[in-house]
């Protein structure tokens, strides 16, 4: 099993920059690939951006050039940073993990409002 803490939501002005965290435990080294993910219109969540263990990268069209996925191994992190946040990337973000055996884990969510 693995296990998915997310942090660093918070409150910010648009324009303004978050970085989030997801912070993996347990069976970490099963994992292929993290993704953040977010409530959509017409969607239960929709992909905002996803790194594999190879190191590639995926984003959503609309996100792309403002938020940048990375990770540290030897931490068993992922973080998101955000960068010229809208009021419309307001959401609760949520951190997924896939692994070998084809499991899916989720966190709990971290809440990013941006607001003037």
């Amino acid at each position: 099993q693995v296990q998915l803490v997310e942090s660093g939501g918070g409150l910010v002005q648009p324009g303004g920059s978050l970085r989030l965290s997801c912070a993996a435990s347990g069976s970490t080294g099963s994992i292929i690939a993290t993704g953040w993910y977010r409530p959509a219109p017409g969607k239960q969540r929709e992909l905002v951006a996803r790194i594999t263990s190879g190191g590639s990268t995926y984003y959503v069209d609309s996100v792309k050039g403002r938020f940048s996925i990375s990770r540290d191994n030897a931490k068993n992190m992922v973080y998101l940073q955000m960068n010229s946040l809208k009021p419309e990337d307001t959401a609760i973000y949520y951190c997924r993990v896939l692994t070998l055996s084809d499991l899916i884990y989720w966190g709990q969510g971290t809440q990013v409002t941006v607001s003037s």
